[in-house]
């Protein structure tokens, strides 16, 4: 299976996909533009009014707000809502909305660079953005509804996730008008977060500089940094000081307010290190810290939205309203997966509470380790690279959910690794924070770059997995000569079963870092035990939570399973059908029941098929069972009923036949510095197959990219992009290629481009199956049609047939029609309308009539009758069958 990375929009912007939109009423007051609206809540809570204001912050920067409150309360603390990188003020608005409705006063803005805010992006410079919100602080001290500490200084929180985390633990620091914070997933330390022990996170800060527009659209020195470093590989000492000066860790001893962080277990981005030293330093402040690590994070996961916000508003319920009876939570909180519920595969979670946070050390607990002295080589150009997590998985939420789940997806190279086991378990393990090991390490070369990491192994061939995906780069300086090196792995919470080794792996490369080109051997050899920390058990469990759903849409987490999956599991599954060897796709009574229901279906009694050469697409409104349907098709999900047969073969997990199959989602985590050829190169050296069978001359020509691939893709539009997405999911040249919402964000003319793109892959006697909401533009790119409704099938078949059973005729005439011969044909038998157009005549009939008797009259009454066939546009005929069938 070849699927491909997802679209950046979903990665650092992730926390703030839960927010509406709303209209406006434009009024000019003073030096500002200012909108006007309301957003009614449901029942009886006040309307919450917001006003939108462009603001001048100096050096000609305009910032873009939003400002909720409520007409009741009189004067109340205020809040700050910060959005992450990449997005803007409009992702905060439900939790704005929601804060309001609660008695705050909320100001949401669009950090400089970001929606419609002017500036360069700083990455939260303390001249820049930092800058900025004080000044937001003293627009909140003159409004009315605002409570006050005293003149200048308002009664406000600051609350954001990511890059608004961040920007909340800054105003902490330089402000001291903030009154109490709640940052989630962020850094404490962006320049150990991006250069981990002195090694270049590679992939990652692409993805910043990607969906921050650009390099171009940072502060020159930012631009010049990245490049230089993503040149050549290692971070200088230039960089980690530019970076250190715009974290929250330069201002920590400064940080006085009580603090809620909120961190993801599911995040090589912001590992939970970050929150574990920004506790630290905070709480040696004197300030009251909380902790909650929650299930997601930028790796994908369930982000557990509606607990979280809801906790952030007790937790400013209780230090800016001094509402001592409110419930801020435990002082440390984890949330578990438990495996998945009825048959949805979708994870249930529950959460462990302790009266203390442990940090992560815990209760060591010593695991000998067996193994001889190893070597292994760090080969020319650091390819193929081992992988662990794909940054750029969220939108699917990821392979670190995947790993908590109990599956493997993990891949190192033979050759390039050296791994310790333990012996099996006698009884199971809850590791909660950071393993550590000490090693002795040489290398033919003066440095060496490993990555650690430690694998829960399974029995026999229950393979193993690398818990949250998560794994420890080390850069040893003076390896040449030997030296012994201590290793503190990523900090998990996971549990290992009785029976079940750990097993100790570190590799020559890693896919998400920079390693050195040259070529090295490296000499690795225990030092001692694995010192693993144990804490919490679950006597304080709270009560179970609905898992967010983790895995919409489709992502490249299939890469990897191809890779382990089909090369290592095999499941038992129907042997084939020959008389389907030749049909691409076999869809037959499939069922899938809703979790914890019995009657409630996702999808019921589905049945189609698809032949090659078709370009079929799937409609149906939300709800209707697409994203279900496609999730079965991919084996992530097993059926309650029914079968899926791919040329034949049944669909399961790990099947062999899945690697024919190939999907695109919304876009792909290009790095920016490199052409699009060179990408594409990237990504197929990273599965690890055999340069030959990327077929990746044919798939260029295919999405028609020209001369653009020798430049770099921070110069492509969006619909180059799109293309060059589409390319990178066409390598290997897949039999069956799935599209979701391939046409997301472009202009009419790079649709269209698109559109070619599609035609001509299936050209060839392929298939491609397309999940669009472009009603027009399906009507245009696709053979065939399977429209859904409330998990059913409502019908399939050829686009013209579906669209050509409507009741209204265009009727081509050779001449203008008179209106009195109109009129004659509106009276005639079966005909309910019959209206004049530039095209000859359109006529509506009724229930009893019919085209070949209209043809009949027509021609009685000399209508210079020259064409005659349905006038309905797939749009009519979606809205016309879903209506019947509602």
């Amino acid at each position: 299976m070849d699927l491909r990375l997802p679209g950046l929009r979903g990665l650092l912007r992730r926390p703030r996909r839960l927010l509406a939109a709303g209209a406006a009423v434009v009024v000019l007051a003073g030096a500002g533009t200012w909108m006007v609206g309301s957003a009614v809540a449901s029942g009886d809570a006040p309307p919450v009014h917001r006003t939108d204001r462009v603001m001048a912050v100096g050096d000609g920067v305009r910032i873009d707000t939003s400002y909720f409150t409520t007409a009741s309360g009189g004067r109340r603390p205020a809040v700050l809502l910060g959005h992450g990188f990449g997005g803007s003020k409009d992702d905060v608005r439900q939790q704005a909305q929601s804060l309001a409705r609660d008695g705050y006063a909320v100001l949401t803005w669009s950090a400089r660079g970001f929606g419609r805010s002017t500036g360069k992006i700083g990455l939260n410079d303390p001249k820049g953005e930092v800058a900025d919100v004080s000044k937001l602080i003293d627009w909140l001290a003159k409004q009315p509804q605002v409570e006050l500490d005293k003149a200048g200084d308002p009664r406000v929180g600051v609350a954001g996730a990511s890059y608004g985390g961040a920007i909340a633990l800054l105003a902490a620091g330089h402000d001291d008008r903030v009154d109490a914070i709640a940052p989630a997933i962020t850094y404490w330390n962006l320049a150990d977060a991006l250069f981990p022990n002195g090694v270049f996170k590679k992939l990652w800060a692409g993805i910043f500089v990607n969906s921050g527009g650009g390099c171009d659209r940072l502060e020159a020195q930012l631009c010049r940094m990245y490049e230089r470093i993503a040149e050549s590989g290692t971070p200088d000492a230039q960089a980690r000081a530019l970076l250190q000066e715009r974290s929250p860790s330069a201002v920590g001893d400064r940080i006085k307010v009580p603090t809620l962080l909120v961190q993801g277990q599911t995040d090589s981005l912001f590992p939970l290190s970050q929150a574990d030293a920004a506790a630290k330093a905070i709480r040696a402040g004197g300030a009251p810290v909380d902790v909650d690590w929650i299930a997601g994070g930028h790796d994908g996961g369930d982000l557990e939205t509606s607990r979280v916000q809801g906790r952030v508003e007790a937790w400013f319920d209780r230090y800016l309203k001094d509402d001592k009876g409110a419930d801020t939570g435990p002082a440390f909180r984890v949330t578990r997966t438990l495996g998945t519920g009825t048959g949805d595969g979708e994870p249930r979670l529950s959460g462990v509470n302790a009266d203390t946070y442990p940090g992560l050390e815990g209760e060591p607990r010593a695991i000998p380790l067996t193994g001889r002295e190893q070597r292994f080589d760090n080969p020319a150009g650091a390819n193929p690279p081992a992988v662990s997590a794909l940054p750029g998985l969220g939108g699917a939420e990821g392979l670190s959910q995947l790993s908590s789940l109990g599956v493997g997806v993990s891949l190192d190279f033979p050759g390039q690794f050296a791994a310790f086991d333990s012996a099996p378990l006698r009884d199971d393990l809850q590791i909660t924070g950071s393993p550590t090991v000490t090693v002795h390490v040489k290398s033919t070369t003066d440095d060496a770059v490993l990555f650690a990491k430690v694998y829960d192994v399974g029995p026999g061939r229950s393979g193993q997995v690398l818990p949250s995906q998560l794994v420890e780069p080390i850069r040893v300086t003076g390896a040449k000569a030997g030296k012994d090196v201590r290793i503190t792995l990523p900090a998990v919470d996971h549990e290992v079963d009785d029976g079940h080794r750990l097993r100790l792996v570190l590799s020559s490369t890693d896919l998400g870092y920079a390693s050195p080109a040259q070529p090295a051997t490296y000499t690795v050899s225990l030092k001692g035990d694995l010192k693993v920390p144990t804490a919490l058990g679950s006597a304080d469990q709270a009560s179970q939570l609905p898992a967010w759903v983790w895995w919409l849409p489709l992502t490249g987490a299939a890469i990897a399973l191809a890779l382990v999956l089909t090369a290592r599991r095999r499941t038992a599954t129907p042997a084939p059908d020959p008389a389907l060897a030749e049909v691409p796709l076999q869809i037959t009574d499939l069922t899938k029941r809703y979790a914890k229901s019995a009657d409630r279906y996702a999808v019921r009694d589905l049945s189609f098929r698809v032949e090659q050469g078709q370009v079929l697409g799937l409609l149906g409104p939300n709800g209707a069972g697409k994203t279900t349907t496609l999730r079965m098709l991919m084996g992530l999900i097993k059926p309650d009923g029914g079968e899926i047969r791919v040329f034949g073969h049944a669909i399961a997990p790990g099947a062999p036949v899945l690697s024919r199959v190939g999907a695109f989602v919304e876009g792909a985590g290009f790095l920016p510095h490199l052409s699009g050829r060179e990408n594409l190169e990237l990504y197929w050296r990273a599965t690890g197959r055999p340069p030959e069978d990327a077929h990746l001359d044919e798939a260029l020509e295919i999405a028609g990219l020209g001369d653009a691939l020798a430049r770099a893709v921070r110069t492509y539009s969006q619909g180059m992009r799109q293309r060059l997405a589409i390319a990178q999911a066409m390598l290997g040249l897949p039999d069956l290629l799935i599209l979701d919402e391939p046409t997301n964000g472009l202009d009419p003319p790079q649709i269209r481009e698109m559109r070619e793109v599609m035609i001509r892959y299936a050209a060839a006697g392929r298939t491609v199956i397309v999940s669009s909401h472009l009603l027009a533009e399906v009507e245009q790119t696709c053979t065939h049609l399977v429209v859904m409704d409330k998990g059913r099938l409502v019908q399939a078949g050829p686009v013209a047939e579906i669209i050509g059973s409507g009741d209204t005729l265009l009727v081509g005439t050779a001449a203008p029609v008179d209106e009195p011969v109109v009129e004659k044909v509106a009276a005639l038998p079966g005909v309910a309308s019959a209206v004049r157009t530039d095209e000859g005549l359109l006529v509506q009939l009724d229930a009893d009539g019919t085209a070949r008797r209209l043809v009949a009259e027509l021609v009685r009454l000399e209508v210079p009758v020259e064409s005659v066939g349905p006038h309905r546009r797939l749009e009519d005929a979606f809205l016309t069958l879903i209506g019947a069938e509602a």
